[in-house]
């Protein structure tokens, strides 16, 4: 397989940090470290392919809920916006969170628009009627039974995510203490979630 390269470090590691903070714990700690990160942080960035060209773009949104032994992520959508649009034609997705303090997570998988009303009644909250807004004609009035009220299903395939392990002032002083020295900070937990893995833990 063909890589980028443009230079030799010979049998010194090119990419010391992913080499010093990549962690393999068990599946279980991967998977509930995740979760608690995706719960604190809820909102993201859904980058989907338009469905007109191959170009990509990406929208905030809110998680509405997390379903599949937590590998389903749920967001309510206005059936009738250009992400659904996208979808149809590409359901190819990546959704991606990140705090200030520079935690992150990046889920890639393929998403599907759900127009269930059982499944938006069970998520639905009133605050979705300020963004969908109510044109005054009994049926789009922003509510639960609004038929422009779906959600976006994101089925994960795989995940990369980085977690602190140290707190804010560990965290600056090891940087510190990199920058002084030249070796790279042990402040992250970096860890990689496979596809493989993925269908273990939803299939518990």
């Amino acid at each position: 397989m063909s890589t980028f390269s443009n230079t030799s470090t010979g049998d010194k590691p090119a990419d010391p940090y992913t080499q010093k903070n990549s962690e393999e714990p068990s599946l279980k700690e991967k998977a509930e470290d995740l979760f608690a990160f995706i719960d604190k942080t809820k909102f993201s960035m859904l980058t989907t392919q338009t469905a007109k060209s191959d170009l990509l773009v990406s929208r905030a949104m809110a998680l509405a809920a997390k379903e599949g032994n937590g590998f389903d992520l749920l967001f309510h959508t206005n059936t009738e916006s250009g992400k659904t649009d996208d979808l149809a034609t590409h359901s190819s997705v990546n959704v991606a969170f990140i705090t200030p303090s520079g935690e992150w997570a990046s889920v890639s998988g393929h998403a599907t628009v759900e127009t269930d009303r059982s499944v938006v009644k069970k998520h639905y909250s009133p605050g979705l009627k300020a963004w969908i807004g109510d044109l005054g004609d009994g049926v789009h009035d922003g509510g639960p039974d609004d038929p422009r009220i779906g959600v976006i299903r994101v089925r994960a395939s795989t995940v990369s995510y980085a977690v602190s392990k140290k707190s804010v002032i560990g965290g600056f002083v090891e940087l510190a203490k990199g920058v002084a020295t030249g070796e790279a900070p042990n402040v992250n937990k970096l860890r990689y979630i496979s596809e493989e893995e993925i269908k273990q833990w939803k299939a518990q």
